[in-house]
């Protein structure tokens, strides 16, 4: 039997490293996703530390994510980014994709939020759509808490009930109603990818309870969960498939829609964390 890394150790040598890279540590960080990593650039960085020179990080293999995790203040609030994350599909373990959660959570970390982009199956859905997760279904084949568990992480069994902040959830209603714009509410559904679903998936995904389907966020959630974080997520919808709904999209294309759609996921994300009081 292989034996497991010492991940405790790993976490602290990775926090240890950063500290001595930053003056100050934040309570709240953001995983930007797919074409959304411009949302960096509303971030006044004071420190960018690319993936390659964190020690026990590993490093980001897709078109569209940067690959470094960028220190400094969004609005008046001092915060964490990681421009570009981790896949399973990717090769990597769910302990080794989810790391950087672990790291963000020994770093004092409290909140975190996550965005990423996905396929849309709920019919009043449109493409460009933002969508806030209220929920999601693990489609994973790996979970990221398999194996021994890290009293000193997490509790063995972790509620789930409330995975995504109803909190945070109601505050983006409320920023949706003043500033007029669209967002739509949704379960996520996360699966390993990287092919994008076929007709016939579309029609199992929205028939079990989804209304999105994507390949990632679903495993930082949960160890974000069995940290104690508080957790909220968007989605952009970057294309359809489901019931008389043909899927046919590329990942230039769900990069492009993305891109389009940041600035109003930026905007929410910004006016979220700069009205929170406990950020």
């Amino acid at each position: 039997m292989k034996e497991e890394k010492n991940w405790l150790e790993l976490i602290k040598q990775t926090a240890d490293f950063i500290r001595t890279k930053v003056n100050r540590l934040p309570k709240t960080a953001i995983i930007l996703g797919t074409g959304l990593g411009d949302l960096a650039s509303h971030i006044n960085a004071e420190v960018s530390l690319p993936y390659n020179e964190i020690p026990n990080f590993p490093v980001s293999t897709v078109e569209g994510h940067a690959g470094r995790m960028i220190f400094g203040t969004l609005g008046d609030k001092y915060i964490m980014a990681m421009q570009g994350r981790f896949h399973f599909y990717e090769g990597y373990s769910m302990k080794e994709s989810t790391f950087p959660v672990r790291v963000m959570k020994e770093l004092g970390v409290k909140t975190l939020f996550v965005s990423n982009a996905s396929g849309g199956m709920n019919p009043n859905f449109r493409i460009g759509d933002i969508m806030i997760i209220t929920d999601h279904i693990n489609l994973f084949p790996e979970h990221p808490l398999h194996g021994k568990n890290y009293n000193e992480l997490g509790p063995r069994f972790p509620a789930m009930n409330e995975a995504y902040s109803k909190r945070l959830i109601a505050m983006a209603r409320d920023i949706a109603k003043e500033k007029n714009i669209r967002l739509v509410e949704g379960v996520y559904v996360g699966t390993q990818g990287p092919t994008f679903e076929t007709p016939a998936e579309y029609r199992y995904f929205y028939r079990i309870g989804g209304d999105a389907v994507g390949m990632s966020t679903v495993p930082e959630v949960i160890v974000a969960r069995h940290g104690g974080m508080e957790v909220f997520g968007l989605s952009v919808i970057t294309d359809l498939g489901g019931e008389g709904i043909a899927p046919d999209v590329s990942h230039e294309e769900v990069q492009k829609a993305a891109a389009a759609a940041e600035p109003i996921m930026s905007m929410v994300m910004e006016e979220i964390i700069n009205r929170n009081e406990e950020l």
